[in-house]
C-alpha cells in the first residue's frame, strides 16, 4: 500500500502545481524538504527533483486531494518548503526600477496573478501588508505560476509608513485610481517608481492615497471603465514599460 501524505510539519509551507514547484526547485531561494507526487508527475518532474536532491514519495491523486482540498489544481505534485527569505525596503534590488505596492489585496488569485505579471515584467519587488493579505504559499504560488520565486516580497506592518520610506528612498509613488484626474498614459514617469494598487472593491485607503505623489487612472476605450486589480496591474506595467521615464 502506498503511504498517505503525513500532516504538515510546523514551519513548512505547501507548494503545488507543476510551474510553482518547478520554479521553486530551480531558483533555490527556499529550502525544499519533501516532495509528494503521482507516478506520472514524478516522471514528468524527475529531472527537476533530482537536481534539487529529492526523490518524490509516490502517492495517489486522492491523497493530494485530502491534503490540499478537493478544489486544488495540484497537477499531481506537491512539495513542503520553507519560506522565502525576508527582505526590507532598503534591500530591494535595483533592476527595472519598479516596485508594486499592494494595499490590502486579499484574494489569493489576484495576488498570484499580480506576482506572475511582476515576474514577467521584471519588477524589482512587491510590497504588501502584514495583515489583510493572503499567505504566500499554496493557492497564491499556484496562481503565480512560478512568479513568486522570482519577485522579492517586502511585508510591511504599516503600509503608510512604508510608502513614506519609499519616498525617502527616492521612489515616485503613483496610486492607481479609476477616478483620478490624470491618466497614467499622460503623466511624467520617473524611476525608481512605486505603483500602488488598492484592494478589491474598496480601492486605496485614505492614508495610502495621502502618501502617493500622484493618483492616476487607466483610460479604457470600451464600455467598461474599470478592471480587476490584477488586470489593471498588467495594463499599468505595459504602459510603464512602453514609455521612457522622465528625468
Amino acid at each position: 500500500m502506498r503511504p498517505a501524505i503525513p500532516r504538515k510539519d510546523a514551519g513548512r509551507l505547501v507548494l503545488y502545481g507543476t510551474h510553482a514547484v518547478r520554479e521553486a526547485l530551480h531558483c533555490r531561494r527556499r529550502e525544499i524538504f519533501d516532495a509528494f507526487a503521482t507516478t506520472e508527475a514524478a516522471e514528468r518532474l524527475g529531472a527537476d527533483l533530482a537536481s534539487a536532491g529529492l526523490v518524490a514519495h509516490i502517492v495517489e491523486v486522492q491523497d493530494l486531494a485530502r491534503r490540499l482540498g478537493p478544489n486544488a489544481v495540484h497537477q499531481g505534485i506537491m512539495v513542503e518548503a520553507g519560506p522565502l527569505p525576508e527582505i526590507g525596503l532598503e534591500d530591494i534590488p535595483s533592476r527595472s526600477g519598479i516596485v508594486l505596492v499592494l494595499d490590502q489585496i486579499t484574494d489569493p488569485h489576484n495576488v498570484g496573478a499580480i506576482l506572475r505579471s511582476a515576474a514577467a515584467f521584471g519588477v524589482d519587488a512587491l510590497v504588501t501588508t502584514e495583515r489583510h493579505s493572503p499567505a504566500l504559499s499554496g493557492l497564491v504560488a499556484k496562481a503565480a505560476s512560478g512568479g513568486l520565486e522570482h519577485v522579492p516580497v517586502v511585508t510591511a506592518v504599516n503600509l503608510a509608513r512604508a510608502l513614506g520610506d519609499l519616498g525617502d528612498l527616492g521612489y515616485q509613488r503613483i496610486g492607481l485610481d479609476s477616478a483620478a484626474p490624470a491618466s497614467l498614459a499622460e503623466i511624467d514617469l520617473a524611476r525608481p517608481l512605486a505603483l500602488v494598487l488598492g484592494g478589491e472593491g474598496k480601492g486605496l485607503r485614505r492614508l495610502t492615497r495621502d502618501r502617493c505623489d500622484l493618483l492616476a487612472r487607466l483610460d479604457m476605450p470600451g464600455a467598461i471603465k474599470s478592471l480587476n486589480v490584477s488586470n489593471a496591474c498588467a495594463v499599468a506595467l505595459t504602459l510603464v514599460h512602453s514609455r521612457s521615464p522622465a528625468g
